[in-house]
């Protein structure tokens, strides 16, 4: 048998990191995520948007609304818990240890764009999804096939290791 090739190393590689201790607390946030979601869902398409999305039968604006609260609800655990030894406290030049408003903006600014395909293919697929199965079941699914890309986007980029300065 022959040694293996870059590419299956670097595939073997990707998946023991995405196995390790980070992943399971992305996880863990991503299932109280889920659970916001679900809540705001069917709160917002059983309740607070029955009137216009009863024509309908899509869950649209419950939908927006619920992905928008289950976003800030995983920043400010993946934050707080998942990266929190990524986290910058202060900008550059400062001594404090706290966070500066500009620094959350600019790091949710980061999560929302690097979650944001996993966002758009959540909403596409959930909407899809439930055209044949409960919404709420279609909503699982979709969270799901997001979750990966979500991880691996946000540990790149919004909370990637920084070296000192």
């Amino acid at each position: 048998m022959s040694a293996p090739q870059p590419i299956q190393r670097a595939l073997l590689g990707a998946l023991v990191w995405i196995a390790r201790y980070r992943y399971l607390k992305f996880g863990i946030v991503g299932a109280s995520g889920t659970v916001v979601n679900l809540v705001m869902l069917h709160v917002g398409h059983e309740y607070l948007f029955q009137s216009i999305e009863a024509a309908y039968k899509k869950p649209y604006a419950s939908l927006a609304l619920a992905i928008t609260l289950a976003t800030l609800n995983n920043f400010t655990w993946n934050r707080l818990w998942t990266w929190s030894d990524r986290v910058r406290t202060m900008e550059q030049g400062q001594t404090s240890d706290h966070v500066s408003l500009r620094l959350l903006g600019t790091e949710f600014g980061q999560y929302v764009v690097a979650s944001s395909f996993g966002s758009a293919v959540q909403y596409f697929l959930t909407l899809l999804l439930a055209g044949y199965i409960d919404y709420r079941i279609a909503n699982v699914i979709a969270i799901l096939c997001a979750s990966v890309s979500n991880f691996l986007a946000n540990d790149r980029w919004t909370f990637r290791r920084r070296t000192r300065d």
